[in-house]
C-alpha cells in the first residue's frame, strides 16, 4: 500500500476537500505519484469516473469533489476515489452508489444498519487506489466527534483506525468556536480514536495568522497535539467547484453586469456547479435565488438546474411561485436553459410509474418545451463526446439522469451526444433544454451563446482558469502549513 495521511474536520464545511485538492496539487509539483480518497462523500453534485478493469470496466459516480482532487493529482478519475456517495432523495433517504453504481434507497436510520457491511468495498477500493501511488491523501466526512455513530462508522475513524492512515484534524475559525471545536473533539473521543490524531490546522483565517499565536498555545495545553498551521482565507478556492449545496445558503448577487442569470435553488438541486463557468465570465452576474424569493425580473436568462428528485423540486418550483414568475420572464422575451432534471422540468408532464424518485408518480410541468418525460430504472451515467446542433460548435460533459423524454421538441435537438439526438429547443430558439452537465464548460460554446444574448463573452478558458486555482491554493498551503511534516507524517 502507499503511505496515506488523514483530514478529518471539527464538522462539516470547514474547507476539507479545497484543502485535500490543494495538498494534492502540492505533492503532484514534489514529483509524488498521489492519490485522493473518500471512503463516504453525500452530495448531490457528482461526477462520471472510470470502473477500472475486467468485465465490470465502465463508467460510474463520484462525488464532485474527489473528481477535482484527481485532476489536481493529475490522474482521471476511478469509482474507487469514493467507493460509498450517498445522493439524498429526501429529507430523510437517499440514494446509495457503491464502487459507481446504484446499490440502494435507504433511509437515514437504515442507512446506519446498512454502513457496516459496505467496509468491505471501502477497503477494496482503498486497496485499489494505493496500487502504483506514492501518496494517498484521504479525506473524512462531517466529524469524528459524532461518536454516537462511531460504531458502524466508515468516513471517519471507523476507516482510520482499520486502514491505520494518521490523522490530521482540521478546524474553521471562519464559524467560530474553533478552539472549542479542537479541544471539544479531543475530549470526548474514545482513547483508541485519539490516538490516530497526530496534530490540527486551523482554516479560513482572515487577517494576520499571528494574531492566533495565543488561540495554538490554548489548544496545546488542552490536547497536546501540535499545529500544523494556520491557512488565511484562499481567495483562489472560490474559483474551483463547489461540491456541497450548504454553499449556495452564502451566495449573493455580485456587482451589476452585463446579463444577470437566475437559478432557483431547488430543494435537491443536483451539480450546480454547471454554472461555474458562467460565474467566471466578467460580463455576467450568476444570482441564485433562495425559497421564498422571486425569480428577479431583470435576468436575462434562466438556468434551471439538474435535481436528483424531479418531481419533488417541480411541486416546490410551483409552491415558491416560481412557475408564475418563469412564465413573465418568457413574456418580457427571456431565455430559458434546463439542464438534467431542469430540463424535464419544463416540459408538459414527468411521471414516475414506478415511484423511483419517491411517492408522488407525476406532476404536470413548466410546459415551456413540448416533450414528456417517464422515470425508468436503468440511469444513464457516462461521459459524452458531444457537438452543439444550434452552433455547430464541440461540447464537452456528462450525463448522470433517470427518465427517458421524448416529444415533438425533440424534432429540434440542442446537442448531438455520442452520436445521438439530445434535447429540444422552442421554436423560437429561446428555451433550450439537454442531459448534458458541462455545457458551458465549452469555452467557443459559451462565447457564442452569450453573444446569442447579446452578451460579450469568451476569452475565458475555464478549465485553465480551475488549474490555476488549484496551484495557487497549493502554493498557499506551501506557504502556510508545514507541508515537510505533513508529508513525513504518512504512513
Amino acid at each position: 500500500m502507499a503511505k496515506a495521511i488523514m483530514l478529518q474536520g471539527t464538522g462539516s464545511d470547514v474547507g476539507k476537500t479545497v484543502l485535500v485538492a490543494g495538498l494534492c496539487r502540492a505533492a503532484k509539483k514534489r514529483g509524488l505519484k498521489v492519490r485522493p480518497f473518500k471512503p463516504q462523500n453525500m452530495s448531490n453534485n457528482a461526477a462520471v469516473a472510470d470502473i477500472p478493469g475486467g468485465d465490470k470496466a465502465g463508467e460510474g459516480e463520484i462525488g464532485r469533489g474527489q473528481w477535482l482532487q484527481a485532476l489536481a493529482c493529475g490522474v482521471r478519475p476511478t469509482v474507487h476515489m469514493n467507493p460509498v456517495l450517498l445522493k439524498p432523495q429526501s429529507d430523510i433517504g437517499s440514494q446509495v452508489v457503491v464502487q459507481g453504481k446504484v446499490f440502494g434507497e435507504a433511509r437515514a436510520r437504515d442507512y446506519q444498519a446498512m454502513k457496516a457491511g459496505l467496509m468491505d468495498a471501502v477497503l477494496d477500493s482503498w486497496a485499489k487506489v494505493g496500487e502504483g501511488a506514492d501518496l494517498v491523501i484521504v479525506e473524512g466526512a462531517g466529524s469524528p466527534a459524532e461518536i454516537n455513530l462511531r460504531s458502524r462508522d466508515i468516513a471517519n475513524m471507523g476507516f482510520a483506525t482499520r486502514a491505520n492512515v494518521p490523522v490530521i484534524l482540521v478546524g474553521d475559525i471562519d464559524r467560530g468556536g474553533v478552539i472549542a471545536a479542537v479541544a471539544g473533539t479531543h475530549l470526548i473521543l474514545p482513547e483508541e480514536d485519539r490516538r490516530m490524531i497526530a496534530g490540527y490546522l486551523i482554516n479560513k483565517f482572515r487577517g494576520d495568522v499571528s494574531l492566533f499565536d495565543e488561540g495554538i498555545k490554548a489548544i496545546d495545553k488542552f490536547t497536546g497535539w501540535r499545529c500544523f498551521g494556520v491557512v488565511p482565507w484562499l481567495k483562489a478556492a472560490g474559483r474551483l467547484p463547489s461540491e456541497d449545496s450548504v454553499v449556495l445558503e452564502r451566495l449573493a448577487s455580485g456587482e451589476k453586469r452585463a446579463l444577470k442569470v437566475a437559478v432557483p435553488m431547488l430543494a435537491r438541486i443536483a451539480n450546480f456547479d454547471d454554472l461555474d463557468p458562467l460565474k467566471a465570465e466578467p460580463q455576467v452576474e450568476v444570482v441564485f435565488v433562495p425559497s421564498g424569493k422571486k425569480l428577479p425580473e431583470d435576468a436575462g436568462l434562466v438556468v434551471i438546474p439538474g435535481s436528483k428528485s424531479t418531481i419533488g423540486d417541480l411541486m416546490k418550483f410551483r409552491e415558491n411561485g416560481w412557475d408564475r414568475d418563469l412564465a413573465a420572464h418568457r413574456k418580457r422575451g427571456g431565455h430559458v436553459v434546463g439542464i438534467c432534471g431542469g430540463y424535464q422540468m419544463l416540459g408538459r408532464m414527468v411521471r414516475d410509474p414506478d415511484g423511483i424518485e419517491g411517492s408522488a408518480t407525476e406532476a404536470e410541468g413548466l410546459g415551456l418545451l413540448d416533450i414528456e418525460t417517464v422515470m425508468e430504472p436503468e440511469k444513464t451515467v457516462r461521459n459524452s463526446s458531444a457537438h452543439s446542433v444550434q452552433f455547430g460548435l464541440p461540447l464537452e460533459g456528462y450525463e448522470i439522469h433517470l427518465g427517458r423524454t421524448t416529444g415533438p421538441d425533440t424534432a429540434r435537438p440542442s446537442a448531438i451526444l455520442n452520436g445521438v439526438e439530445d434535447g429540444a429547443v422552442s421554436a423560437d430558439g429561446k428555451v433550450i433544454g439537454t442531459y448534458l452537465h458541462g455545457l458551458f464548460s465549452a469555452d467557443a460554446f459559451r462565447s457564442a451563446y452569450l453573444a446569442s444574448l447579446g452578451v460579450k463573452g469568451g476569452g475565458i478558458d475555464y478549465r485553465a482558469e480551475v488549474e490555476n486555482a488549484l496551484d495557487e491554493v497549493a502554493a498557499e498551503l506551501e506557504r502556510y502549513l508545514d507541508c515537510d511534516a505533513i508529508f513525513a507524517l504518512a504512513r
